[in-house]
Parts: C-alpha cells; sequence; structure tokens
C-alpha cells in the first residue's frame, strides 16, 4: 500500500461554509503553507494564488456553476468530467448524430460546438469583507432583522466595492455566518464543445459504478473558451478568438507514486461538517430513506424504458444520470454514517462541547446550544420531512408536476404584482420549455406519477396532505391527468398559455393537472413552508453560535482534519476484465479493444500497462468534478472525479478512515485523445513535462 500526501485547497463556494480539508487559496499563508512543505511540496503559496502576478488560480474557473475546470493550453482549452459536459454533448446528440455513443471530437478550430448557456468563471481576487457585512447586526436581537441587514450590507458593498465592467463582485458566508468573503469574477459565455469520449469511455461502468471503487471510467471531456479581439467575456460570434489565459497548467507524463505531494484545486459545493448529532440521526433514519425510495422508483422506470428504445435513451440521458448521481450517493453517505457511527462520535464529541463551556466559564452564552438543537430538529422533523417529499416528488422527479409548478409561481406573479409581470415572466417561460419538452415523454413521465403519487400520498405526513390525494387511486388519477391535460406536449401548453391573462388563467384553472399541482401547492405553501422557514431561521442562528463556540473554545487545535491519502492505481487492463460486450453500461468500443491488445499505449504508458484511475483520502464534494489534481510543481496529474461509497458522508462527517476520492489518471485522458481519438492536433497545444526526469538530472548534476 503506497500513501500519497494530498492537500485540498478550496477555490470559490457556492453560498455555504466548506468544513474538512478545505481551505482559501487567498489564506494559505502561515500554517497551512507550513504543512504542506512538510508534505513535499516544492512551489510557493504565491504560485498558487497571487493577486498581482499569474498563479494556478488563473488555470483553474467554475464550470457552469456546479464543476470544477482548468485550463490546458495557451489558446483557452479546459479540461473538465464527461459528466459535467454530459448535457452539453447530449444536447448535440442525435439518432442519426449520436455523440453520446459515438463520441465528439474537433479536428480543427470551426468545427467545435457552441453552447447556449454554457458558463465559465474566473476568479479574479478574494477579500475578507466580514466587519463590513456584520456591520450594525450586533444590536440587533431578532434572526430576522440580522439577516436583513447582512442582506442590505451584502447588496450595497456588492454595488461599491471596485471592479471592471464586464467582471462581478460576488460575497459568500463561511463558517455559518461568522466570516465573509468578496470574490470577484469574469464569466466567459462561449464555450465550444471540443472533444468527448464516447460514453462507453466516459461513462463506463454507469451507474453501477457510481461512487465505488475500483473504477476505470476516463471520465473527461474538452472545451475552449472564446473571447472578443480584447480577450474580455463576450456573447459567442464567429468573430470571437480563443481565450488566451492568465495561466495555463503543464501535464506530467510521470504519474504519481509513493510519497509524492499532491494539490486538489476546485469548487466544492456544500458541506455541513458541523451539524450536530441529532442533525444527522433524522438525515439517516427518516430524510435520506424517503429521497432515496422516490428516486428508486423514478430510475427504475425510466431505466426501463431507455434500455427498449434508443431514442428515449438520448432523451433520458442526462436527467438519468443526474437523478442517479444523488439517489446512489444518499444511500452510500446513509451507509457510512451507520458505519463510522457518526451520531454516536458526535455525542460524545458534544459531551467534550459542554464540558469545554463549563471549564470556560461560557454557559450564558453557549451553555444551551445543543438543547435548543434537540428542541428544534424535533420540532421540524414532519415539515423537513414534507419538505423533501414536496421537493423529489412534485419539483424533481415528475415532469409533468414540475412543469405545472411553473405555471402555479405563474399565477402567483400575477396575484402578487400584476399583468406586467405576469406577461413579462411568461415570455421568458415559453422559450425554455420548449428546450424542456424536447427531452419530454408522455408515456414514460405517466408511469413515473403514478409511482411517486403513490408515495406522496401515503408516506408524506397526512396532516400536510391536500384532500384529492387522501386515500388516492394512483393509477386512476394518472390515466386521467395524463389523458386530459394540457401538459402532456409543448402544444397544449402553448394551447393553454394563449391570450390576456385573464384567458391563461381560466385556461390554467380548467385543467387537472395544473389543478392538482395547485392544491399539493397551496397545501405546502401555507401548512408546511412558513413553518419549517420559522424553525430553520432559529436552526440556522444556532449553528453560527455553535460554529463561533467551537472556534472560541478550540483555538490551539486544527478544526479542519488533515488530508493523507491512501494511494491506488487501477489499469486499462480492468477495462477488460469488467467489459461485456453490448451491456449498458459495460460495452467497450471496438477501438479500445484493439490498442489494449497490441499495447499500442504511446508515450503514457507505466511498465507496460495504461493507467486509467487513482484513489486518495482527500476531503472533496460536489463540485469539485474536474478539479485538477497538481503535483508538487504545479503540473497536471489527475482529474478528480468522484468519492468512493460510503466516503459519501464526508459532507456530514469527514472520517479519513472511509473517505476516498477517485481522479482518472492524467495519462489515460491523453491516451485517449491520442491513440483513441487521433486528435493530434489537441495533443500539439499542450505543453507536456517530465518533472521526476528533470529533477533526477538536476540532482545528479548537482553531485
Amino acid at each position: 500500500m503506497k500513501f500519497l500526501k494530498l492537500f485540498l485547497v478550496l477555490f470559490v463556494i457556492q453560498m455555504q461554509a466548506q468544513q474538512g480539508g478545505m481551505w482559501i487559496p487567498s489564506l494559505l499563508k502561515g500554517m497551512n503553507e507550513t504543512e504542506m512543505k512538510n508534505l513535499g511540496m516544492k512551489m510557493s503559496v504565491k504560485d498558487i494564488y497571487d493577486v498581482n502576478q499569474s498563479s494556478i488560480e488563473d488555470a483553474v474557473p467554475h464550470f457552469n456553476g456546479g464543476c470544477t475546470a482548468e485550463v490546458i493550453s495557451p489558446k483557452g482549452l479546459i479540461l473538465t468530467n464527461h459528466h459535467c459536459g454530459f448535457s452539453q454533448i447530449q444536447s448535440h446528440s442525435t439518432v442519426d448524430h449520436d455523440y453520446l455513443t459515438d463520441g465528439f471530437w474537433a479536428y480543427k478550430m470551426e468545427d467545435e460546438l457552441p453552447n447556449e448557456g454554457l458558463t465559465v468563471t474566473f476568479m479574479v481576487k478574494i477579500e475578507d469583507v466580514t466587519t463590513s457585512i456584520l456591520e450594525g447586526t450586533a444590536s440587533l436581537s431578532s434572526e430576522a432583522e440580522k439577516q436583513k441587514k447582512i442582506q442590505e450590507n451584502i447588496t450595497a458593498l456588492s454595488n461599491l466595492l471596485p471592479k471592471e465592467n464586464w467582471q462581478e463582485n460576488k460575497i459568500r458566508t463561511f463558517y455559518e455566518g461568522n466570516q465573509y468573503m468578496l470574490f470577484v469574477t469574469e464569466t466567459f459565455t462561449d464555450v465550444r464543445l471540443v472533444g468527448a469520449p464516447p460514453t462507453a469511455i466516459g461513462k463506463f461502468g454507469s451507474d453501477t459504478d457510481n461512487w465505488v471503487w475500483p473504477r476505470h471510467t476516463g471520465d473527461f471531456s474538452l472545451f475552449r473558451i472564446y473571447a472578443d479581439k480584447n480577450n474580455r467575456p463576450a456573447a459567442y460570434s464567429k468573430d470571437n478568438v480563443p481565450y488566451t489565459p492568465k495561466h495555463f497548467l503543464p501535464i506530467s507524463l510521470d504519474g504519481v507514486a509513493e510519497d509524492d505531494f499532491t494539490l486538489v484545486f476546485g469548487y466544492p459545493g456544500k458541506t455541513n461538517e458541523y451539524l450536530p448529532a441529532v442533525a444527522i440521526e433524522q438525515i439517516i433514519t427518516e430524510l435520506n430513506p424517503a429521497k432515496i425510495e422516490v428516486r428508486d422508483k423514478a430510475l427504475k422506470i425510466a431505466d426501463n424504458f431507455m434500455r427498449k428504445d434508443n431514442a428515449i435513451k438520448i432523451q433520458y440521458a442526462s436527467k438519468y444520470a443526474s437523478t442517479a448521481n444523488y439517489w446512489k450517493k444518499w444511500i452510500g453517505e446513509t451507509q457510512g454514517l451507520k458505519k463510522s457511527n457518526a451520531v454516536t462520535v458526535k455525542r460524545e464529541s458534544e459531551k467534550t462541547f459542554q464540558q469545554k463551556i463549563t471549564k470556560a466559564g461560557k454557559e450564558k452564552e453557549y451553555g444551551t446550544v445543543l438543547a435548543d438543537f434537540d428542541k428544534n430538529y424535533t420540532e421540524i422533523a414532519p415539515y423537513a420531512l414534507a419538505r423533501d417529499y414536496f421537493t423529489e416528488v412534485v419539483l424533481r422527479n415528475t415532469e409533468l408536476l414540475s412543469t405545472g409548478y411553473k405555471l402555479y409561481q405563474l399565477e402567483q406573479v400575477y396575484k402578487a404584482k400584476g399583468e406586467q409581470s405576469f406577461t413579462d415572466r411568461k415570455n421568458n417561460l415559453i422559450p425554455g420549455l420548449a428546450n424542456f419538452y424536447k427531452n419530454f415523454n408522455s408515456t414514460v413521465d405517466e408511469k413515473v406519477f403514478e409511482q411517486l403519487i403513490e408515495l406522496y400520498a401515503t408516506k408524506s405526513p397526512k396532516q400536510f396532505l391536500p384532500q384529492s390525494l387522501v386515500n388516492v387511486n394512483a393509477g386512476n388519477l394518472a390515466s386521467e391527468i395524463y389523458t386530459k391535460s394540457k401538459l402532456q406536449n409543448y402544444a397544449g401548453l402553448i394551447e393553454l398559455l394563449s391570450g390576456d391573462a385573464g384567458t391563461v388563467l381560466t385556461n390554467l384553472n380548467n385543467d387537472p393537472g395544473f389543478l392538482l399541482v395547485k392544491e399539493i401547492a397551496d397545501k405546502y405553501a401555507k401548512e408546511v413552508a412558513p413553518k419549517y422557514d420559522e424553525i430553520n431561521v432559529k436552526i440556522t442562528a444556532l449553528q453560527r453560535t455553535y460554529m463561533k463556540a467551537l472556534l472560541e473554545l478550540n483555538t490551539d487545535s486544527r478544526i479542519f482534519p488533515d488530508a493523507n491519502s491512501t494511494l491506488r492505481i487501477t489499469y486499462l487492463e480492468g477495462v477488460m476484465e469488467k467489459y461485456i460486450p453490448g451491456d449498458y453500461e459495460f460495452d467497450v468500443p471496438e477501438k479500445l479493444v484493439n490498442l489494449y491488445n497490441t499495447k499500442d499505449y504511446g508515450p503514457y504508458s507505466e511498465n507496460g500497462k495504461m493507467p486509467v484511475c487513482f484513489i486518495g483520502t482527500n476531503h472533496t464534494t460536489g463540485g469539485n468534478s474536474g478539479s485538477p489534481a497538481i503535483d508538487d510543481s504545479g503540473n497536471l496529474v489527475g482529474l478528480n472525479f468522484d468519492r468512493v461509497w460510503e466516503g459519501t458522508m464526508s459532507d456530514l462527517y469527514y472520517d479519513p478512515s472511509i473517505c476516498r476520492n477517485i481522479m482518472v489518471d492524467i495519462r489515460y485522458v491523453l491516451f485517449i485523445i491520442d491513440k483513441y481519438a487521433g486528435a493530434k492536433n489537441l495533443i500539439t497545444e499542450l505543453k507536456l513535462v517530465h518533472p521526476k526526469k528533470t529533477n533526477s538530472l538536476k540532482k545528479k548534476n548537482l553531485k
């Protein structure tokens, strides 16, 4: 067993504080830098982040708001995961040109495909603005008043702080509202698809292997950023030119080995590492099981149709993958939390926390925090469960209902703001729904509806059910809705939305699909959402106080766990061992089989074998998909794409004995681009290096 020293850097976040071994690049100086140097890092922290000079952070953008990418050439070529670019690959696919099955490669720049709505965002500067954001909040006793004042300060400061006119100021919270950071960003909107392996490589193992080890998945895709003649963000135009980056990552051909230092750099989404034991217990016993059951039923129905009809397979490929991703994640998360005894461990930790409060004489400030957690989580339980059922059944997994809810919101706009706002919202809604209906199949959705409405009626807290779902026959209701509702297709939708506000609202309120959504949503809006929000505000305030206490009472401790990782590597042999000709998840392209049989690996092999993936103990989360694994000198060695199943609990509880992240070996990426796709035009753009050989030669010359 080998050990790989990895250190995870937090880059830009979504909305919540990041816990665990995740660090803000502007704050690496000091203890973090010392630790990184001790682990073997040769570069300085200024090589990672420097507001005045080009550095690694300039090569690591946020990809489409949910993933990470890295710039790998001086011509704006970026690398991310196949699953991060999956919806773009799918949108360009047809039965005649099936890029999901066959892959896509642009052998010249004019063949690169534009992607409406796709964005790539770079971070320009980071600054601590906590004092300004919290100004005027200390004297406020109401949590609602505090949050209102904080939002006012955020809005004012975002507008006042200097930036270029093509840039944006974003202020995000850390430590549950105890710290606020400003991120100055710039977003590019002309991002074109350059290359993607076939799904048999980019998604090899599909949902069976998702969240598990060993993996043999070439989970990567290539895009290119285009800019105007001044190298600034611009809408798509044939006149745009490839973006010239401030920095791009050289690519190491030497791989990873024992005692190598590796830095994982990315945009992690949301973790809740410091939730109390009572919250974790509620997730394990109530919330996760409910969400898992809903998605399990929806996925089985979709999978059955997809395996029988290729057109449906293309329609539902991206949606299915998205739904399955967190379904399987919640299963593994629950198993990991149970296996690690997370609730028991947290309760023991909370006993120690209570003792520290007493010892420090802080009972007045923090003495009732844990008891208040217990009280509020007990009170919120039925509302949280009802909220999850509403979200999973109505908003996410039954497409007729989710479309109906958009129209329900349209009606609410009319009631709140009048006809002009209604018309504006309607006109904005129609184009997006046109795209939605391209991938909608009424037959599939009816079967999903029948199963999920049955769950909603029998498993969601009964006190929040609308009358029409009490003792409902789900099969009969599904037949009625999908026979009579005009929400089944785009033509019917346009018919409903034609005319002035009064006509539209009359049409909607005569449609059985809309009326069902309205009844469910009204019940939720009146009896669930207000009470949930009321209690959740109290929990949010408690969490901030709890975090403040942890920081205050543990000044000599590292709140974040270290990231020492176990390295294991998989090879192309493992792909062939799993190979099942014609199988939906484990088929292999004939050309890849031939390359394996002839051992035609080019310069990318290691001791006659083709590395595919490696594994480490990094604290990663959603948003780290596509994150680069960078060596001690700033070279790219891998591409993060997954975690092991039980280790997905790291969003809530990090245990280095269980938590593992999975990365594609960069040499496998190069092998697929070069030997499989023959896209040598892309290889020539890259800077390929042999840092270990270079360092070895330097040491030899010094002797």
